[in-house]
């Protein structure tokens, strides 16, 4: 529950992927500046399982406070492979039962990505906490309204389709979530390819300040 609370706290989980070891740790970086205690890296590419050490090693030396969670987990051995090299906790795009028994028996936190009711409740009974709206962009915040008091026990977070600006962050608020995931709406391949870090952060602290406000 502490990493649930950290998420909840800053009410933003940013996520990304790059296949460069040095862009990756300056992200994180930029993030952790922005006021960041929780991040998602993303398991897409070749590269992610080298990268995800280079990050922890980095976080250990650095940043010792920071939780990092691996993302985009979708079967049980990925799931034992990245917890063995120090994913904090673990996030999926749709609800894995093997992951959830595997996690929920280590005391791991997982946000398996659920779209439906009958998804959520198999989670919920599972053992799960927080869910993983995904994608966001189809389901809107009223699909959350509309069941939000179904599942009083959960902590709702939606990835996808969320945008950088009070509008859209206020209405997903308003439905009930707990935090909004943010990847590309945040951290986007422009501002990866120029690795301008500096505007990551302020975009960042943006966010978290409009959450702020709103809350």
């Amino acid at each position: 529950m502490d990493i649930i609370n950290i998420i909840k706290q800053q009410g933003v989980l940013p996520l990304f992927f790059h296949k460069d070891e040095k862009v990756c740790i300056s992200v994180v970086s930029a993030l952790y500046h922005a006021g960041v205690k929780a991040i998602e890296f993303t398991n897409r590419g070749e590269t992610a399982f080298q990268n995800f050490k280079a990050l922890v090693q980095s976080r250990n030396e650095s940043f010792p406070d920071l939780k990092l969670g691996i993302g985009t987990i979708k079967n049980i051995e990925q799931a034992k492979a990245f917890r063995e090299i120090g994913a904090d906790f673990i996030i999926s795009p749709g609800f894995v039962p093997e992951v959830a028994a595997y996690c929920v028996q280590n005391d791991v936190v997982y946000a398996p990505g659920c779209m439906t009711p009958t998804e959520i409740i198999a989670a919920e009974n599972a053992g799960i906490k927080l869910i993983k709206l995904f994608p966001g962009n189809v389901l809107k915040p009223v699909f959350l309204s509309s069941i939000r008091e179904i599942f009083p026990n959960l902590h709702f977070m939606p990835t996808g389709g969320v945008d950088a600006n009070k509008e859209s962050i206020k209405s997903w608020f308003d439905a009930g979530v707990c935090a909004v995931g943010m990847g590309s709406k945040l951290i986007s391949k422009d501002l990866l390819q120029t690795e301008n870090y500096n505007q990551i952060q302020k975009d960042t602290k943006e966010v978290m300040d409009i959450i702020n406000s709103i809350r």
